[in-house]
């Protein structure tokens, strides 16, 4: 059944505020790298995703909006910005394949269908409905496989609980079948996952428990090897700590039996978005880069996470975690809160912000 959409446009102001022009300022990232706004006054942005023809499209989670952001005269900045839809039910997750744009609610998946062409009057059908409906880690970051499968993640109900086969996994759905395959197992919350351009491997980001502390369990960077591995969840955490209620007589070696993160994070960075850098603008060493967003902490004594960082893998492995912006906490006030990331055709880097309703655009300029 087609279903229509709300639609409203308007034209994004091109005048800062100044607690926006400050934001800017405090912003750090490597030698060479500049950042600017791509986009701002986009509500509560999530997910991106970029057509052939250039328009940006952004996912939300509490706003509950799809939005549209066309650069029209191309100096990489938003000039016209539509809301596609209203009232969703937590689309923060968003694809495109063969210009179709499909959107992850917390209980369904979605699809505008040629969506450049339909930016007028859009509408959209509903292409599968058989997912959970509890919002709790409900919202969702989906992306398509090279085959067209669609992964899509369904996080855990609660903060920890016992195993249930329809959560705690990341799926891959067949559009045409509808049938859903476990690709990972044992997954808290992943709000984030890409396919290596080199090896083809999945990795994914995976938000780990609250209440053991500020220290404790920590968030994860994993890699799948093998569809269906289990990545510990109820039972291990961070692959070194054994959860009090679900792994009580467990012992230490039978952790071997889960796969340990490819990077143990500090506990509460909040892993969202993670992107492997495909362009050719950045300098050399940046090509095939991981790059992950600290969404940051919510639930501890002194706030950490709040960056772009960058990973460095060699062999499978990775070898070096570095920060790549950094500034958007200034001691204990939140500015900024990175979420998701896509490219440009320039190679030029987009970043969302979901506390800052904003979207940044980050170039390198060697000279």
């Amino acid at each position: 059944m087609l279903r229509y959409a709300l639609f409203t446009a308007s034209l994004i102001c091109s005048t800062f505020s100044a607690a926006a022009d400050e934001l800017l300022e405090r912003l750090t990232l490597p030698k060479g790298y500049e950042i600017s706004y791509f986009a701002k006054n986009v509500d509560n942005a999530r997910q991106l995703a970029v057509s052939k023809s250039g328009v940006v499209y952004a996912g939300s989670r509490k706003a509950g909006n799809l939005y549209a952001l066309i650069d029209n005269n191309q100096d990489g900045v938003a000039d016209r910005k539509i809301v596609l839809a209203q009232g969703l039910n937590m689309p923060s997750g968003i694809a495109l394949y063969n210009g179709d744009l499909y959107v992850a609610e917390v209980h369904r998946i979605i699809r505008f269908k040629n969506v450049d062409k339909q930016l007028s009057k859009p509408s959209f059908e509903v292409v599968f409905d058989e997912l959970p409906t509890e919002r709790h880690h409900g919202w969702k970051f989906i992306r398509f496989t090279d085959e067209g499968e669609l992964l899509v993640p369904v996080g855990v109900p609660c903060n920890v609980c016992a195993e249930n086969e329809r959560f705690g996994r990341i799926f891959s759905l067949n559009l045409q079948t509808k049938k859903l395959t476990t690709i990972a197992q044992g997954v808290r919350n992943s709000v984030g996952f890409d396919i290596n351009p080199q090896s083809g491997a999945l990795w994914f980001s995976d938000n780990g428990r609250d209440m053991m502390g500020d220290d404790i369990p920590p968030d994860e960077i994993n890699r799948v090897s093998v569809d269906g591995e289990h990545f510990g969840f109820p039972y291990v955490h961070g692959g070194s700590v054994l959860d009090p209620e679900y792994a009580k007589d467990m012992s230490l070696a039978d952790m071997q039996k889960y796969v340990a993160p490819k990077l143990a994070l500090q506990a509460h960075v909040a892993p969202l978005g993670i992107h492997f850098y495909r362009g050719k603008q950045f300098a050399k060493h940046m090509h095939n880069k991981l790059l992950v967003a600290e969404h940051g902490s919510w639930n501890r004594s002194s706030k950490v996470g709040y960056k772009v960082m960058m990973v460095t893998i060699k062999e499978g492995e990775i070898t070096a975690y570095e920060p790549f912006i950094s500034g958007f906490l200034d001691k204990e006030q939140t500015l900024g809160r990175p979420v998701a990331f896509a490219e440009l055709a320039d190679g030029s880097l987009l970043v969302s912000d979901d506390f800052a309703n904003a979207i940044y655009r980050v170039r390198y300029n060697n000279k």
